[in-house]
């Protein structure tokens, strides 16, 4: 090759200047070729990095075969679901890291040569609906609390150093992507202001604040254009946030835009449509389909060239094309300790786990139980023996069930009794026999079926939607309590069920979702007091399906989320309950208004009055007491989860911008911040507010 041909090979070249010659050097077949998955041109030296999944850990087997017929383990955490539920953005952050740092061992290491670099998550959708089938890949349905862990997630995966990432993180799915019925072809209907204030602003905070320079389109359209070909790509994702690096098609999408939205009568007009309105990458068969558009006159070389200019500023920030001696990365893999093998990483599994345990219930501190004064405990349930992984797990190094962490944390001094699924008559009998009964009950993350298939109604997951948010079990829990008033229901779930005769009957509930690899040690530490749970709700959870909207109604002003829930829940936004208790004093705010480009600092006193040190969520919300437009009920717009020992008090701060009370104004096509009165909400769930103070925005 001559001189020219390497200039790109400069690392102390613009990256710009670097990627004109890599076009320059390109043939147009090898332009195409760098649309797909898997940006490398071997005749240049150029070695790209194809997709990987990682919604709790790295995917490189489970259920999904991302392993394809050779599948590896990898560190499993909680389902991302669950790491919401612990309301800890630096613990979110150090999963992540946790997952690049693997995803970056196998892709390096001599031994595997495994997978890729550039991750498919976090999932930025909001779960605005329990039904949604994949709600349990979201953080919730809170738009600043999904952006504050996708901001996360984001830096976890990308790693802090200045110039390189560790993995480059892929944003799913943009935008309003919560039905999974027939969302090849449905169409997500809001308008302006919700698709600025509520459905994008997790993927925006992820982009802004976290540095995230890749996402996915969605399959569905919004407002009736099919999100891959939605003008919104560029005008707002790319114009307005400055996302400059790879927008992904869904897999299939390209096809779907002509058999199933019907937008175009071709794949030629499809893949043109997809190119000019800023996709880089296809995850379909698009060759033929952006060669046949080129042909036609529909696309020119230089929208080919915008696109893979794209996808290569993505492969230098991952250090691809540097010398390895440059990239703090390229020794990763170098080792022959394995790192999920290390007994960091599962420890962090565990930590992780137990953060996200949600206490529900607890009548007169019946948890934690006792293990000095117990005798005979019966672990029965569905999933009592068993861990579920979902589709977008990895295979695990290792499982340990509920029935296994109860049985580690007892010994042998308590007898530990579990009864098969296939004799509940057998259940029924050690639980009348035993001092406690724990019953684990939920879901089954895969539907226990094939794809697009499910075996009870309220099962959901890719692909299906719920039908009913009942739990078909309940009528067994309702019959284990008779036989033994002292139960405790351990729910297994990847969302919201309504469980109302359990709520109102059983004295002890906890929820957990699925997949971590030390769910039932975790769980075993909350039961028995080694840890004291501190888990939080992120959705609210009805009481009925009929509390809900239409499932396709995506206007949540119409009741959905704590924003506009108007019902009774059986749970609120931001509940769980703690072994001890708080008292909240002394609500400060730094200044009594602010400009419409200030902030001010909140702060608040904790107190730890009760028996034992615990952790407590405090929540801080706004709300605006008039305004020239619809508001919600109240916004979060802070939290911080606090540790706090028996008898201590602890000063709480948390920041308010005058830019976090903005409103998206439609005819001046920007946020604007209103003059007038603030009140500010500190408490510990959206439901349960202690103290508030009325701050002035001044005009």
């Amino acid at each position: 090759m001559t001189q020219a041909e390497h200039v790109f090979d400069d690392p102390e070249l613009p990256i710009e200047q670097r990627i004109d010659a890599i076009l320059r050097a390109m043939t147009f077949e090898e332009k195409v070729q760098c649309l797909g998955t898997h940006p490398s041109v071997a005749r240049l030296g150029i070695r790209g990095t194809g997709h990987v999944e990682g919604l709790h850990g790295l995917a490189l087997g489970g259920p999904g075969m991302w392993g394809d017929d050779q599948p590896v383990v990898t560190t499993t955490f909680p389902q991302a679901i669950g790491l919401g539920e612990t309301w800890d953005p630096d613990l979110v952050r150090q999963v992540a890291a946790i997952e690049a740092h693997e995803a970056r061992y196998y892709f390096q290491s001599s031994r595997y040569r495994r997978g890729g670099i550039v991750v498919r998550a976090p999932n930025a959708d909001l779960g605005r609906d329990p039904r949604w089938g994949r709600t349990e890949e979201c953080y919730g349905e809170d738009p600043y609390l999904n952006g504050t862990m996708v901001k996360a997630f984001v830096r976890g995966l990308q790693g802090e150093h200045p110039r390189y990432w560790q993995t480059a993180a892929l944003l799913k799915h943009f935008l309003a992507n919560s039905n999974e019925n027939g969302r090849g072809s449905s169409s997500s209907d809001f308008d302006e202001r919700l698709f600025h204030e509520y459905y994008s602003v997790p993927f925006r905070m992820g982009v802004v604040e976290g540095g995230a320079r890749a996402y996915m389109a969605a399959y569905n359209a919004h407002n009736g254009v099919p999100c891959t070909v939605n003008a919104v790509l560029r005008d707002v994702t790319v114009a307005g946030w400055h996302q400059d690096g790879i927008i992904c098609t869904d897999a299939g999408a390209l096809k779907f835009l002509v058999t199933d939205h019907h937008y175009y009568p071709d794949l030629y007009q499809a893949a043109a449509a997809s190119l000019k309105a800023g996709i880089t990458q296809f995850l379909d068969d698009y060759r033929e389909s952006v060669m046949g558009a080129f042909e036609r006159g529909l696309i020119a070389e230089a929208d080919v060239d915008h696109a893979v200019r794209a996808n290569l500023r993505v492969m230098i920030r991952l250090g691809l094309l540097d010398p390895p001696e440059l990239v703090p990365y390229s020794a990763i893999g170098e080792a022959h300790d394995e790192p999920w093998a290390s007994s960091d990483h599962q420890l962090a599994v565990r930590t992780a786990t137990r953060k996200s345990v949600v206490l529900l219930k607890n009548v007169e501190s019946f948890l934690p139980l006792d293990k000095t004064t117990l005798k005979s405990i019966a672990v029965i349930g569905p999933l009592a023996d068993r861990v579920h992984v979902d589709w977008y797990s990895g295979t695990p190094p290792y499982l340990v069930s509920p029935l296994e962490g109860i049985r580690n944390a007892l010994g042998p001094s308590v007898r530990v009794r579990h009864a098969t699924n296939n004799d509940f008559s057998d259940a029924l009998r050690i639980a009348r026999e035993s001092d406690v009964c724990i019953v684990c009950t939920g879901n089954h993350p895969t539907g226990d079926a094939g794809w697009a298939q499910v075996t009870l109604p309220s099962y959901g997951k890719e692909a299906v939607d719920r039908q009913s948010l009942e739990l078909e079990y309940e009528k067994e829990i309702q019959r284990i309590f008779q036989a033994n008033a002292r139960t405790v229901v351990v729910l297994i779930s990847s969302f919201p069920y309504a469980i109302v005769w359990t709520q109102e009957n059983v004295p002890a509930i906890v929820h957990v979702s699925h997949g971590s690899q030390e769910l039932g040690n975790a769980l075993a530490d909350v039961l028995f007091g080694a840890y004291n749970p501190a888990g939080r709700l992120v959705q609210t959870w009805p009481r009925s399906v009929d509390q809900l909207p239409p499932m396709m109604d995506y206007d949540i002003r119409h009741g959905r989320t704590h924003l506009y829930f108007g019902g009774e829940p059986l749970y609120p936004f931001g509940f769980g309950l703690s072994y001890t208790s708080f008292r909240y004093r002394d609500l400060r705010t730094s200044a009594d208004s602010m400009p419409k480009d200030g902030s001010i600092t909140v702060t608040v006193e904790i107190e730890n009055d009760g028996e034992r040190c615990g952790e407590e969520v405090v929540q801080m919300y706004v709300r605006y007491k008039s305004s020239s437009v619809e508001r919600p009920r109240k916004e979060l717009r802070g939290f911080r989860r606090v540790l706090v020992d028996r008898g201590e008090r602890k000063s709480v701060a948390m920041p308010l911008s005058a830019a976090d009370l903005a409103y998206w104004d439609v005819a001046r096509k920007c946020f604007t911040v209103e003059s007038g009165e603030i009140e500010v909400m500190i408490g510990r769930s959206s439901a349960e507010i202690e103290l508030s103070a009325v701050i002035v925005i001044a005009s």
